[in-house]
């Protein structure tokens, strides 16, 4: 068979998408592992934490069903079995990256809203990181009337901030500010809200964490990792099929 030969070995609804997406755009996919296979299809993320592959399979034994030249698209692909294999790892495409934290934060807005008797116009709301996902999620909010404080480190970022109509605060003077806050949205893959901090909180404030890691302590702090599959999978795969065929074609940002 002529031209490029897929195989998905992930599970995720996401992915699942973007397979259906990716012969919708001519790409032919093979039923099963084998020597015929020119690209591989992971989950992205790829792995566990223990370095598993996210559909329970184990990698060594996918990949000795593979051609040695084969091409492993997915995300965090630093897997010591796939050394000395050409990788695509999305999580260090920026296009991928700036797409994805977007489509986290609509996922992020819906979510808060799901578990709020309020609407967010002029509602209190607190942003804390200002990266990709801090961003996105910050401009969502203010586009639709909440009022909203970013919280930062750096006094460059809340001059920044400032500029652009936002209220800054500095991370280290929080704490007693906390309760003016209705919604709190966590960014930062990092403890930066401890419970002598949250205990500030008023007893009806919704915490959201959106980071890789906790960034906010207490029992009732909604983590909301991995919303883009939970919450809008369809989106998601549209995004990585792009992503596919960005980098098939060798268009890497």
């Amino acid at each position: 068979m002529n031209g490029p030969i897929f195989y998905s070995a992930g599970h995720t609804d996401a992915l699942k998408y973007a397979t259906a997406a990716l012969k919708q755009k001519g790409c032919t996919f093979s039923p099963e592992p084998n020597l015929s296979v020119t690209h591989l299809l992971l989950d992205v993320p790829s792995f566990d934490a223990d370095g598993h592959l996210k559909n329970g399979g184990n990698l060594q034994e996918l990949l000795s069903k593979l051609p040695q030249n084969v091409i492993v698209f997915g995300g965090n692909l630093q897997h010591l079995a796939l050394k000395g294999y050409q990788t695509a790892d999305f999580l260090q495409d920026n296009l991928y990256l700036a797409e994805n934290a977007a489509i986290t934060a609509h996922c992020a807005l819906g979510f808060a809203l799901q578990h709020l008797p309020i609407t967010l116009l002029d509602c209190p709301v607190l942003v804390v990181g200002w990266g990709r996902i801090g961003k996105c999620l910050s401009a969502l909010l203010k586009s639709i009337g909440a009022a909203v404080t970013v919280s930062v480190r750096k006094a460059a970022d809340r001059a920044m901030l400032l500029a652009l109509g936002y209220d800054a605060i500095d991370i280290e003077s929080l704490d007693y500010g906390l309760a003016r806050y209705r919604v709190i949205f966590n960014t930062a893959p990092e403890m930066v809200l401890p419970e002598n901090a949250v205990q500030h909180c008023t007893a009806d404030c919704l915490k959201i964490d959106l980071a890789s890691s906790p960034g906010i302590a207490g029992s009732d702090v909604l983590w909301a990792r991995g919303l883009p599959n939970r919450e809008a999978p369809e989106t998601s795969g549209q995004l990585i099929c792009r992503t596919v065929l960005r980098h098939k074609e060798g268009v890497i940002l």
